[in-house]
């Protein structure tokens, strides 16, 4: 009889676990064009996701392991759950839109095992009307205080063969940087590391990015081609690769978007990344002041033969102070000269030394006098930093760099997103916003939305920029086309902008000191508007820019804005941005290495007559890229302005209210 009793509980069991498995939880947007179905089957928890009725991914697996029991895949039970709406309206500090009103259905679906440890955890899904977000919510239970996550092997099975844009990666140790691969997921290398975010573009012109936000306390995450199938992967610990997260319960993983819709153009405008985000955790943002900002390494450390004695010493940083305070540009950076940073350092190749002090200016630069000084003159002054001459003395730093003046600072050579990385970068945001400094991070992962939480977070890289030009031919307007549709759908993206010495691809030649870069000069300009970076560099010498046309418009630009619109965009070939700030708009577009005409359709303008600046690609661009044409016109919302791009090419357009 006990045997009988024992039989028939566990068939009341899987009787059970057999009658959730055909109860699938269906969340549909707000606006019932994207739904995501969730169900269990005998090997663990599997989804749909489809968009406008059409399925784009089915069969699809949610699979985290931990060492503690391993992968929580068996005897899967699904509770009800209650779709409930959420709509939240909050203030950027930082970004593409000030004001964002965000909206999505959640559900909240508890998962347990009915066999071995019996462990429980909440997957939590929302959808947008432009996308969808899902993440483990692994609460404390009895017998599991602490958690070992071995891998999160997340499947994507895409029933389609979208066409794919990726940056393929060698390891999980990278800067981020390369040229992007373009295929089908068919022909896409099997089991290659890809950054994230991914673009997939859909026979039915639907678009699809993957991508994560809210990374916290977690390892950061990459993609896969397994068996056919796109497969997520955690960067793991150093020195321990089978462990990619520690933690103590309760914990949560990041969250794993898609973002999607018909038009490419919605995946740039969508705020989807900051709306998954913790609130604003700084309560004084008086003193968050984004703008431009020289980067003399860029350019060599140009200065005249006039300045008396340049190099890591007042009168040389004094010279673009003077010229930063004369043409409006809010900041400038202090980095090096002859190659040696301006902080006490006895590595080599500006790897920190054993005594390397970024509290500690080199003999002969005087730190505050040089922040005083910048200040009388209303410019503020940023410093570069390698990351592992900072971490080890991050409060002591700080704590010097607030009592100089100093307002903010490059922070570089990470190249790692492991949850230890994780963490210490959360860490360098927190303590800067004590010492009221704003972050810029190179050699740095995505961003995953964290600037809504610290908008001291101005800017990251992860990209291969200008650069490059320093040293190569790699970086192309074929390749600034790519950014926008792949890096920059994940948030803010740092270029070394403002190279005003462009070419052609025949005329371009490599020069470490007043470099050159391949397209033309309004195709630059444009970038300054098709980038969302709230720290754009003007990283040219002065005497690149002083008396050159085009120039003036650096002078306007704002860097953060109170709303954006893709007014036109193709991947791979074309984009043009639109961007607001107060009445006054922007428009940015740049083209590939092909020349061609876009008709760009002003109706998001007000009722107002508008004047408009327009810089266009001259007609002998082919001979000399710099040369560019300033027009003056009056528009309005029913003009529809003609543009001709030459090929690596681009336009900006300063649009600004006439008085009536």
């Amino acid at each position: 009889m006990p045997f009988l009793k024992q039989t028939i509980s566990l068939l009341l069991v899987l009787l059970a676990a057999a009658a959730f498995a055909k109860r699938p939880v269906t969340v549909i947007s707000p606006d019932k064009k994207i739904s995501f179905k969730l169900n269990t089957d005998q090997v663990g928890m599997f989804y749909s996701v489809a968009y406008k009725g059409i399925i784009l991914a089915q069969n699809s697996r949610l699979n985290i392991s931990f060492k503690e029991g391993g992968a929580f895949n068996k005897s899967l039970v699904l509770s009800s759950a209650k779709m409930e709406r959420l709509t939240d309206d909050y203030d950027l500090i930082v970004g593409k839109t000030s004001k964002v009103h965000s909206e999505c259905n959640r559900i909240i679906i508890p998962v347990s095992e009915q066999t071995g440890s019996k462990r429980k955890l909440n997957l939590e899904v929302r959808v947008f009307n432009d996308g969808l977000a899902f993440r483990y919510r692994i609460p404390a239970q009895s017998g599991w205080k602490t958690v070992n996550v071995t891998d999160e092997i997340n499947t994507f099975n895409f029933i389609q063969n979208p066409r794919v844009t990726a940056l393929l990666l060698p390891n999980f140790t990278t800067s981020h940087e390369g040229e992007y691969t373009k295929t089908t997921l068919k022909e896409l290398k099997a089991d290659n590391l890809m950054d994230m975010p991914v673009l997939l573009g859909f026979a039915n012109g639907v678009y699809v990015s993957l991508t994560e936000a809210a990374l916290h306390d977690y390892a950061g995450m990459y993609l896969i081609k397994h068996n056919n199938v796109l497969e997520t992967r955690l960067s793991p610990l150093p020195n321990q690769p089978d462990i990619k997260v520690k933690a103590t319960l309760p914990h949560n993983s990041p969250w794993r978007v898609m973002m999607m819709s018909d038009r490419v153009g919605a995946l740039i405008e969508t705020n989807i990344l900051t709306n998954l985000n913790e609130p604003n955790k700084i309560k004084d943002v008086s003193w968050i002041k984004p703008g431009t900002t020289t980067f003399p390494w860029w350019n060599g450390n140009v200065t005249p033969d006039s300045l008396n004695a340049p190099g890591n010493n007042y009168v040389t940083n004094m010279y673009y102070v003077d010229f930063c305070s004369k043409y409006n540009i809010a900041y400038h950076s202090v980095v090096e000269y002859g190659l040696h940073e301006w902080y006490v350092n006895d590595g080599e190749g500006f790897q920190p030394g054993p005594h390397a002090d970024p509290s500690r200016a080199v003999p002969g630069l005087d730190m505050q006098k040089v922040c005083d000084s910048a200040a009388a003159k209303g410019v503020g002054i940023r410093v570069w930093v390698h990351f592992y001459a900072l971490y080890p003395k991050l409060e002591q730093t700080f704590a010097q760099y607030e009592k100089w003046g100093i307002k903010g600072l490059m922070c570089d050579f990470m190249d790692r997103d492991d949850q230890e990385m994780v963490n210490m970068q959360e860490e360098i945001l927190q303590c800067a916003a004590k010492h009221r400094l704003h972050i810029q991070f190179h050699g740095a992962y995505k961003p995953t939305g964290m600037n809504r939480t610290y908008p001291n977070e101005f800017t990251r890289e992860g990209t291969l920029n200008y650069e490059n030009d320093k040293w190569g031919t790699r970086v192309t307007p074929a390749q600034d086309i790519d950014i926008p549709f792949t890096r920059m759908l994940a948030g803010p993206t740092d270029y070394h902008l403002g190279g005003f010495r462009a070419a052609t691809p025949q005329n371009f030649k490599v020069n470490y000191t007043r470099p050159m870069v391949v397209g033309t000069r309004c195709h630059m300009l444009a970038m300054y508007v098709v980038l969302e970076n709230a720290l754009g560099m003007v990283c040219d010498a002065p005497e690149a820019y002083i008396g050159q046309p085009g120039f003036e418009f650096l002078q306007q630009v704002p860097t953060t804005w109170d709303e954006t619109r893709v007014v036109d965009a193709e991947p791979s070939q074309r984009i043009a941005i639109a961007r607001r700030k107060g009445d006054n708009w922007y428009i940015g577009a740049i083209t590939n290495n092909n020349a061609r005409e876009l008709n760009l359709k002003l109706d998001f303008l007000g009722d107002a007559t508008y004047g408009a600046e327009v810089y266009s690609d001259a007609p002998d661009v082919g001979i000399n890229a710099n040369h560019l044409i300033k027009e003056l016109k009056q528009v309005s919302r029913q003009t529809v302005l003609k543009m001709i791009l030459a090929g690596g090419g681009g336009q900006v357009v300063h649009l600004y209210p006439l008085k009536r």
